[in-house]
């Protein structure tokens, strides 16, 4: 009886656990809708948003979401995480399989006004690196992107 007890226990805190984690992730969902909401703020108010988008303004970040914008060279124009990277060429950045996801995303972003994108990044919550996938809409010559990390 001990023993279904503590089985029942551990599935009980378990399941809180992962509750837990889940409230404090962003979901695709909530990756789209924030890209959107960005997208039409840039088509709204123009470059002079990217400071709404950047660190540490914290309008355009949620739980572990937060928007990167580009231009079509890989020059980066806001990011909700990283103040250093505003103003870098990024064209040449790779994740930790060797990906240049910064290339990949404005070539995509070439072709296609929306779309995902699967690549690996440092979590700001748990600073591993996690599968990432990211959402991007192309507006005008500018890439705004919002993505959500896959456990």
């Amino acid at each position: 009886m001990y023993k279904s007890v503590f089985t029942l226990l551990m599935v009980v805190v378990l399941s809180s656990v992962n509750f837990a984690f889940a409230e404090e992730r962003a979901s695709k969902k909530d990756a789209e809708a924030m890209v959107k909401k960005a997208v039409a703020a840039y088509k709204s108010g123009g470059d002079k948003v990217f400071s709404d988008f950047t660190a540490p303004n914290k309008m355009y970040v949620s739980k572990d979401l937060y928007i990167v914008a580009y231009d079509l060279s890989g020059k980066c124009l806001a990011h909700g995480q990283n103040t250093k990277q505003v103003g870098k060429d990024l064209i040449g950045m790779k994740d930790p399989d060797g990906k240049a996801f910064i290339k990949d995303r404005i070539d995509t972003a070439k072709a296609k006004s929306s779309f995902w994108q699967e690549y690996k990044f440092t979590d700001p919550l748990t600073k591993k690196v996690l599968p990432k996938q990211a959402y991007c809409e192309k507006a005008d010559s500018i890439v705004i992107c919002g993505g959500v990390y896959k456990e």
